[in-house]
């Protein structure tokens, strides 16, 4: 080819694409020859080539651009109808500069559909030449290209077929893995003999057959040559759509998670809008009798409706989300979190309530929003696959975020620290900003109260420089301390140096200087844990050393959370407790022996919870056994009381020794609150209440004044503040002066 018609790419795209719902041929052609050309001979040649009422406008422009993909579809039309098929739908769309076009037909055999887009370059550049000078020339031009065509074999049908079991195919930007897997588990749960295909690999009934990358069509063609598959379930990547096409010529349930940016400025995607498209076409080949799953939430997910043949069932985490009344106005189904419980909606009946959100592990006790909204979308299409409504609800309360079930999707791990405490690790995939901030969300949501949220931060290299610095501005923002670890395995045409520079550029814009960076996570990984301190959580973004990771992890204590220990986690962030109504029973008691023997049958029940031998002590105490309480006192101190109780614990500790007379205990205990809790009111009282036991009146009032002065915020203490704060210290001193002035 010339500098005049250059070929970006032929492409055999074997299913259904974002051109067409069935197997075609993408053409991508730069042609500045064509755009350069003088309005008038264009309009001449169009009008060789038999294209009807050209304008070809000006040269370089977006008008002349859209003539030319105009004329270069005549042109295609033309070849291929020389070939045999007389009708042919000829598809265009601009390229990522005014001299770029793309062509699409679609093709029934294979060869001469490769051949057909292989001519379109070659004709022309023909055409900008002698070839183009005369109608007749023209004509023989498209002719002879299409003679060329058929001498050849025409080749096979498309590999890609119909699937003989109910499939479901899932796509979107964030979330994919995790649907599969859901959908996948709810299936099994069924009895049903399922296969699945992923990011991961392909799955036979929990067990792997083939790792890496399997999201595309070899993906759908391994799941659907099972021996005795029941049900397929697809991940179905956009980039596996935008190369191949589609595995399956068809689905029974399409899901779209959401649409967010990722991977833009690659294969022609340069727009969220255009992303959408793609991610749209799983839901364009969905049987009418079948079910499109879209986020209601998303509006260009919930676009997406309108292109389809299948009813729609919308999913929102919101039970007001309009997206869910149209759906069920249009005949179609809605599913959303209602009064807590996930429901599914049908027209003209009431919600049917399935399960508890927080029964629902998968969501780490609602914690994470992205996953409850997962939870949706899986078990819409489900219940649209016809799965039992029983076996949905089982396989929800058994889906565990674990690494057996969900590797790499928000697992996490307990950590026991060399000070006695425990730490939270997550590890998690995140890769993108919608990632990263559902990581976020949860990390927070499981931080003790007063505890910090560490963040091991990592990009990939196949992503923008402005996606790479979004990231280091939401970790800014959103970690309490961050380190980079970086991810070599993943540069993608990077150098390290690159990401990091990126990473720190976004970072800086939310104020944090200077942070550690590691070569690889495993050495990010081995540099946060001595920082981390009780009741802190790690977030990790993990992807080079996940298993390394894993087995560190194991050698050195760490456990993965069950269902169970993340829902005390949530809780306890919360600043409650589990057994909250139990605890709150306790104390609506007006009879301390009843109290005490239920304070004590809770701690029978749960001997390692110290919040609840606190609740205890607090029990005996009221009831007048200060010896009984002191002990107990001390013992949830020292098993890691954490806040907001361990303050509380500490003041009446010292109130209790107090009333036993150890005035050097209390006071011991009442410091350590003051260094933690400065300023704490009950906390000076009680020091003042034990000064004046121990004879130390003087210092007892001073503590009063100072703690009054310090809080106070009328006129007369800001005027006087000086005086008072100067006679305190004098008290101290046992040298009061009476006679200086206010």
């Amino acid at each position: 080819m010339s500098d005049l018609v250059e070929v970006r790419e032929v492409r055999v795209l074997d299913g259904p694409n974002l051109y067409f719902a069935r197997p075609a041929v993408k053409v991508s052609l730069r042609l500045p020859g064509y755009l350069a050309l003088e309005r008038r001979y264009a309009s001449e040649l169009a009008e060789r080539c038999g294209l009807r009422s050209p304008r070809p406008g000006k040269p370089n422009t977006a008008q002349r651009q859209r003539f030319v993909m105009r004329l270069a579809a005549h042109v295609m039309r033309r070849v291929v109808a020389g070939v045999g098929p007389k009708r042919i739908t000829v598809r265009t769309r601009p390229g990522g500069t005014v001299d770029d076009i793309v062509v699409a037909i679609p093709w029934r055999h294979r060869n001469w559909g490769r051949l057909a887009g292989e001519a379109l370059a070659p004709v022309l550049e023909a055409l900008l030449g002698d070839a183009g000078t005369h109608t007749e020339s023209v004509d023989r031009t498209l002719a002879d290209a299409a003679a060329r065509i058929r001498g050849e074999e025409p080749g096979g049908p498309s590999s890609v077929r119909s699937a003989s079991v109910p499939v479901v195919s899932i796509t979107g930007t964030n979330g994919k893995t995790t649907t599969t897997r859901l959908v996948a588990h709810l299936a099994m749960t069924a009895g049903k003999k399922t296969a699945w295909s992923s990011t991961s690999g392909v799955v036979v009934m929990g067990e792997t057959v083939d790792e890496g990358d399997f999201s595309g069509p070899a993906g759908a063609r391994e799941v659907l040559a099972t021996p005795g598959l029941e049900i397929g379930v697809l991940e179905t990547a956009r980039g596996g759509m935008l190369l191949r096409g589609m595995g399956v010529a068809a689905n029974d349930v399409s899901v779209v998670t959401n649409v967010t940016a990722d991977h833009l400025g690659q294969q022609g995607i340069e727009t969220l809008d255009q992303l959408a498209e793609v991610k749209g076409i799983v839901t364009t080949v969905t049987k009418p009798d079948g079910w499109v799953v879209l986020n209601g939430e998303d509006p260009r997910v919930w676009a997406m409706r309108h292109r389809i043949q299948a009813r729609p069932w919308a999913f929102s985490v919101d039970p007001d989300a309009p997206a869910l009344r149209e759906s069920i106005t249009a005949g179609g189904r809605g599913i959303t979190v209602l009064d807590g419980d996930i429901v599914v909606l049908t027209p003209g009946a009431d919600p049917d309530r399935l399960v508890r959100i927080v029964d629902v592990p998968v969501t780490l006790s609602g914690l994470s929003r992205h996953n409850t909204a997962n939870a949706l979308a899986a078990t819409a299409a489900a219940l649209g696959l016809g799965l039992s409504r029983s076996a949905v609800v089982e396989g929800l309360r058994t889906f565990a975020p674990d690494p057996v079930l969900n590797e790499g999707r928000l697992n996490t791990y307990t950590l026991p620290l060399e000070d006695g405490g425990r730490a939270t690790v997550i590890l998690d995939l995140a890769h993108n900003e919608a990632g990263l901030e559902a990581l976020l969300q949860v990390a927070r949501g499981l931080t003790a109260p007063g505890a910090r949220v560490h963040l091991a931060l990592g990009g990939t290299g196949d992503r923008s420089d402005e996606a790479i610095q979004a990231l280091g501005e939401m970790a800014g923002k959103g970690a309490d301390h961050v380190v980079v670890a970086h991810k070599p395995k993943y540069l993608r045409g990077r150098t390290l140096a690159e990401v990091d520079q990126h990473l720190r550029t976004g970072l800086a814009r939310v104020g944090i200087g200077e942070v550690e960076s590691y070569d690889t996570e495993m050495e990010g990984l081995l540099a946060v844990v001595p920082t981390l301190g009780d009741g802190d959580v790690l977030a990790f973004m993990c992807h080079d050393s996940q298993a390394a990771i894993r087995v560190w992890l194991a050698d050195h204590g760490g456990t993965v959370d069950d269902p169970q220990t993340i829902r005390r986690k949530v809780v306890a962030a919360r600043g409650e407790h589990e057994l909250e109504s139990e605890i709150a029973e306790l104390w609506a008691m007006t009879d301390d022996a009843a109290r005490i023997a239920a304070a004590e049958r809770l701690v029978s029940e749960h001997p390692s919870d110290e919040r609840l031998v606190f609740e205890l002590a607090g029990a005996y105490d009221a009831a007048g056994d200060p010896a009984r309480a002191i002990g107990l006192y001390r013992s949830a101190l020292a098993a890691g009381l954490r806040e907001p109780y361990r303050h509380r614990a500490q003041i009446q500790a010292a109130s209790t020794l107090r009333n036993l007379g150890d005035h050097d205990g209390a006071l011991r205990l009442l410091d350590d609150v003051d260094v933690t809790h400065p300023g704490n009111v009950a906390a000076a009282a009680f020091r003042a209440l034990t000064l004046a036991d121990a004879g130390r009146s003087g210092d007892a009032v001073a503590d009063l004044v100072d703690a009054l002065v310090d809080r106070a915020a009328d006129e007369d203490a800001v005027a006087y503040r000086r005086s008072l704060k100067r006679y305190a210290a004098q008290l101290r001193a046992g040298c009061g002066d009476p006679g200086s002035p206010v």
